[in-house]
C-alpha cells in the first residue's frame, strides 16, 4: 500500500509522476538555454569547426548506444515492476547503473586524453560549451545512477515499484539530452 501522498491526485496524475515532470520541465529550460546559446555562438563562430574536429565521433557514437541500451533495460525494469516482479526490476536497473558507469568509464577517457593534449576547458569558446554542457549531462547521469540505486534496492525488496516509472523517466531525459548533445558537439563540424 502506498502512501496517500504518492496516490493522491487533484490533477489527475500521481503527485510523484508530477513532481519529476516538473523536475524535468526546469532541466529542459537549463540544458535548452545552454544548447541554444551554443548554437547561436555556433553560428557566429566558424573557426569552433577546427575545434569540434578533434572530438572523437567514435566514441561519441559508442555512448550513444550504451546510453540508448540503458534506455531499454529502464524499461524492461518498468514493465517488470507492472507485473510486481521486483526482483526483475532491480535487475534491470543494475544493468541500467552498469550503462551509466560504463558512459562515465568512456567519458573520463575522452576526457583525460583531450585534456592531456591541451584541450581545456579555457582553450576556446567551443571547449568551454564542450565541457560545460557534457559535464553537465554527466552529473546528471551520476545522480540518476546514484537514485536508480535506490530504488532498485528497494524495488528488490518488492517496495515502492511505483518509483521504476518516476527514475525511469528521468533516465529517458538523460538519454533525450545526450541525443541533442551528441550531434552538436561531435557530428556537426
Amino acid at each position: 500500500m502506498r502512501p496517500i501522498a504518492t496516490s493522491r491526485a487533484a490533477t489527475g496524475t500521481e503527485t510523484g509522476k508530477l513532481a519529476v515532470w516538473w523536475v524535468l520541465a526546469s532541466e529542459v529550460v537549463i540544458f535548452g538555454g545552454l544548447l541554444a546559446s551554443y548554437v547561436m555562438f555556433r553560428l557566429g563562430h566558424p573557426e569552433w569547426a577546427d575545434a569540434a574536429a578533434v572530438t572523437n565521433t567514435q566514441i561519441g557514437a559508442f555512448n550513444t548506444f550504451v546510453l540508448l541500451t540503458s534506455s531499454l533495460t529502464a524499461v524492461l525494469a518498468h514493465q517488470a515492476a507492472e507485473r510486481g516482479d521486483g526482483k526483475r526490476a532491480a535487475m534491470f536497473l543494475y544493468i541500467t547503473i552498469g550503462g551509466a558507469a560504463t558512459f562515465l568509464g568512456v567519458k573520463t577517457y575522452e576526457w583525460w586524453y583531450e585534456i592531456s593534449h591541451g584541450y581545456t576547458i579555457t582553450s576556446n569558446g567551443f571547449w568551454a560549451f564542450y565541457y560545460t554542457a557534457a559535464g553537465l549531462h554527466a552529473f546528471h547521469v551520476i545522480a540518476g545512477a546514484v537514485i536508480m540505486a535506490f530504488v532498485a534496492r528497494d524495488a528488490a525488496k518488492g517496495l515502492q515499484l511505483h518509483r521504476v516509472e518516476l527514475i525511469g523517466i528521468y533516465w529517458h531525459f538523460v538519454d533525450i539530452v545526450w541525443i541533442f548533445l551528441f550531434p552538436l558537439l561531435y557530428i556537426a563540424k
